[in-house]
């Protein structure tokens, strides 16, 4: 059974990958514990790395990975310069943003729903990596729900577009909508991120993908994953 998909390979000093991991998998805290563990362990074999989790907050912050942990840290990113560990960034409809330096290898993994689109958790990964001293020049844009899809109430949407204006959509029945991807797409362009490679997969039209907006608490979670080898 295949586990990654839409997969990606920069090669450099540092091979750096990208992929997105199988619908058959289940990576979401809800999960059984056997499940998790099983997914992982499969993560692990296809990629060849350690597979690192975060506990997803909904937040800002940024976590610095100097070792794989059995604890996953509660934040919305992670960036490494260590091979061999694959850093996860887990949705059903949010958005999974993948950074890399090519260069040096740092690389990074975002987890970027409504709350951290607006609190700005890409701006603040991309930070994170310039104060490590790399570069961060790719990134990858992952399967989440589109801007024709994600419904919400007109002063949430307001409140999301004063601070990421490019955000603001409407549903394909006419009514307010935020654009995640789009807005994740400014984001990146601001921070002066150019080769921005994007999925072009909506999880709530596409059954192969899990999403929250269709399948409400049934929903599983698949991950966006990158990392670097010799």
């Amino acid at each position: 059974m295949t586990t990654l998909h839409h997969q990606d390979r920069i090669e450099g000093d540092l091979v750096i990958e990208v992929a997105f991991t199988d619908v058959g998998l289940d990576l979401g805290d809800a999960a059984p514990d056997a499940v998790r563990a099983e997914s992982l362990r499969r993560v692990a074999e296809a990629t060849g790395a350690t597979p690192v989790l975060m506990r997803q907050v909904h937040g800002a912050d940024v976590v610095v990975v100097a070792a794989p942990s059995t604890t996953p840290p509660a934040c919305d990113a992670l960036v490494t310069s260590r091979p061999a560990v694959a850093l996860l960034a887990r949705a059903a409809d949010c958005v999974p943003v993948l950074l890399a330096d090519p260069a040096s290898g740092w690389v990074g993994a975002a987890h970027a729903g409504r709350p951290g689109l607006a609190a700005g958790v890409v701006p603040a990964t991309v930070a994170a990596l310039r104060d490590e001293g790399a570069d961060p020049r790719v990134a990858w844009i992952g399967p989440h729900v589109c801007g024709s899809c994600y419904e919400v109430p007109a002063d949430l949407q307001d409140e999301v577009a004063a601070l990421v204006p490019e955000a603001r959509s409407t549903t394909s029945w006419g009514t307010p909508a935020l654009d995640l991807g789009g807005g994740v797409r400014a984001q990146l362009d601001a921070a002066g991120i150019t080769d921005v490679r994007a999925v072009g997969v909506c999880t709530r039209e596409d059954h192969a993908w899990p999403s929250y907006r269709r399948d409400g608490a049934a929903a599983t979670r698949f991950a966006g994953a990158i990392w670097s080898h010799t």
